[in-house]
């Protein structure tokens, strides 16, 4: 055996890009002989889907009965330092991490994107916690800035995403919904904000002018507590007739479903990657640094910013990304490639320091 590895972050609790993620750390690992137990916020639910040993990470017992038990607690990505949704996330994984270091555990913080972090508190809860690590990969230059902004001392690698190693997936022969007459179908990651953006009517005028224009709009969730709501709002708004993808169970499912897809418009960063991970040229809508991060790495520009952003002026430059995307086809593939050898990275740092 070379070693038990914990497995932490948002994992298990309905988001679809941490649960790639994670997947895409223990595809990376291969059968390298090492004992992994993830922390899930569905445990029940994760056994069952991936097998893995788990532990309710809700549960500080169960959390300190798996530490003492661990030879690593890994971080494999995800945007879990931010305070963009509350103060309480960075508090949370930064006292498992304290909880690791009082249990003198190895710590490996990989490919992780660091930020907003605008809170005091949340800047020096932060700061400690990547201070404490033995290892610090992060997934974009953005995010190496914000460590350095909070005064983390630590050296940290650029790698990439661990979802890119992911491993590759046949289509689907549920195509029901996909292929309706001549129309091309886009699929559409959109996600709640603020009260002062309408992403309800951004996305729903957006999905109207796909359909006038002979496109089949998909309304895809990402997120089963987040998108699902918003989805049916959307619907809502235009009269309850665009098709969506939801309870989706796991992220190769919807890359199967990616795969019959002639393109793809997202607002979630792990929309874009998966989208990217079967060869699909996302066009992104940032509104948050990380997408526009991803964007810029993968070549295809600066991205749309939500804040402020029309649906005609949305469909318009989608029209343009489509006149391109034979181009935008070739760039995905060399950038994918390229983002799987950086992820490949995070495994060599986990064999290097966990034996």
């Amino acid at each position: 055996m070379a070693g038990h590895l914990l497995l932490a972050g948002y994992i298990g609790c309905g988001n679809l890009g941490d649960d790639a993620i994670a997947l895409g750390f223990v595809q990376g690992l291969g059968n390298s002989g090492y004992d992994i137990t993830v922390m899930s916020g569905r445990p029940e639910e994760t056994n069952r889907l991936y097998g893995f040993s788990v532990v309710d990470r809700r549960d500080f017992k169960q959390i300190d009965t798996a530490i003492e038990r661990c030879d690593a607690l890994v971080f494999p990505g995800g945007s879990i330092f931010q305070d963009a949704s509350s103060v309480r996330s960075v508090g949370y994984y930064s006292k498992i991490v304290s909880m690791a270091k009082k249990a003198k555990k190895k710590i490996l913080l990989l490919g992780q994107g660091v930020g907003p972090l605008d809170n005091f508190l949340a800047k020096r809860m932060a700061a400690s916690a990547f201070n404490d690590a033995d290892i610090i990969s992060v997934r974009d230059p953005e995010s190496l800035q914000a460590l350095k902004a909070i005064g983390v001392r630590k050296t940290a690698r650029m790698t990439a995403d661990l979802a890119f190693l992911l491993p590759s997936v046949q289509a689907s022969d549920d195509v029901q919904g996909f292929t309706v007459g001549n129309m091309k179908t886009v699929g559409i990651s959109a996600r709640p904000l603020d009260k002062k953006t309408d992403v309800v009517g951004l996305f729903g005028d957006f999905c109207r002018l796909l359909y006038q224009n002979g496109s089949m709009p998909v309304l895809m969730e990402m997120d089963r507590e987040e998108d699902g709501p918003l989805i049916a709002e959307i619907a809502k708004r235009q009269g309850g007739k665009i098709p969506d993808l939801r309870k989706m169970t796991t992220p190769m499912q919807l890359q199967q479903r990616l795969l019959r897809m002639d393109s793809i418009v997202a607002m979630r960063l792990h929309a874009g990657i998966l989208a990217a991970t079967v060869g699909i040229p996302p066009l992104m809508v940032s509104y948050d640094p990380k997408v526009t991060a991803f964007s810029k790495m993968m070549d295809l520009g600066t991205p749309l910013t939500v804040q402020g952003l029309t649906a005609q002026r949305l469909y318009d430059t989608f029209v343009s990304f489509q006149k391109d995307r034979e181009r935008n086809s070739r760039i995905v593939e060399r950038k994918r490639d390229e983002m799987r050898k950086l992820a490949e990275l995070n495994i060599e740092l986990v064999r290097s320091t966990v034996r």
